[in-house]
């Protein structure tokens, strides 16, 4: 984070005009999966805190909590402090009546989880909307068809989409311009840098997510011994016993 007087660089996120921070803050832990819910004063604090430090990047969706971290982001965004940042969110994964997750991405859906969304922000527009997880059984041309829509209407201002494919990428390109794609791209995960990073670079679109091996390559080995039994991180292939450890030695942690 800058120093004290200093102000974060600013840059173009894809080539459709959308310009944020460097550095952006990922606002998913403070309300779910990595490790219980922290106090709601301290995350308001720290959100405003960045802000003021020049971070104007704040990234959520409804499925964090689910809603409690747009809520969070909501309480955050007021005072003016809304008129300082770039936002986004996610929609596409739900929870059915027993529990299960869903992915959805039909019109009527994905026109109901903006509403909603905007509503728990208190807010009129998002400027970057992604798809969370594409949905197998919905054309991309379909969702993406009605996000379109709700650029047209001004409730989100930019579209995103998050874990896709190349194909799925220029498939929802040819539909409306997509500004960013959330995947990570990291020492961990090199294998986006066959076909998806091409893609985005020759279509003009930014990517964003977890260049720091969600947390291991800020804090190293001991960032494992930190997690909490609730930290869905510790389930993860990458750190589990055996495999962190020649993880440690070929990255050379």
């Amino acid at each position: 984070m800058a120093g004290q007087g200093e102000r974060l660089r600013r840059m173009k996120l894809g080539s459709q005009g959308l310009e944020v921070s460097a550095q952006g803050l990922g606002c998913m832990g403070m309300s779910a999966y990595y490790g219980p819910a922290k106090p709601e004063s301290d995350m308001i604090s720290l959100i405003r805190h960045a802000v003021d430090s020049g971070i104007t990047f704040l990234d959520t969706s409804d499925f964090y909590g689910p809603f409690t971290n747009e809520i969070l982001l909501g309480k955050a965004l007021k005072d003016g402090v809304r008129e300082k940042v770039e936002l986004a969110t996610k929609f596409g994964i739900s929870l059915t009546s027993d529990g299960k997750r869903e992915i959805r991405g039909d019109p009527a859906y994905v026109r109901a989880a903006c509403e909603a969304s905007l509503q728990r922000l208190g807010i009129s527009s998002i400027d970057l909307y992604y798809q969370h997880r594409p949905d197998t059984r919905v054309p991309i041309e379909v969702t993406v068809g009605e996000l379109k829509k709700l650029v047209e209407e001004g409730k989100i201002k930019y579209i995103g989409l998050s874990e896709a494919s190349a194909s799925t990428i220029r498939r929802a390109h040819a539909v409306h311009p997509i500004t960013a794609v959330q995947l990570e791209w990291s020492l961990w995960s090199r294998d986006v840098e066959e076909e998806i990073i091409p893609t985005c670079r020759e279509l003009g679109i930014g990517i964003a997510y977890s260049p720091l091996g969600r947390g291991f390559f800020a804090s190293g080995p001991k960032m494992l011994d930190s997690l909490s039994d609730q930290d869905c991180r510790k389930s993860f292939p990458r750190f589990l016993p055996g495999n962190v450890e020649q993880n440690c030695i070929y990255l050379s942690v």
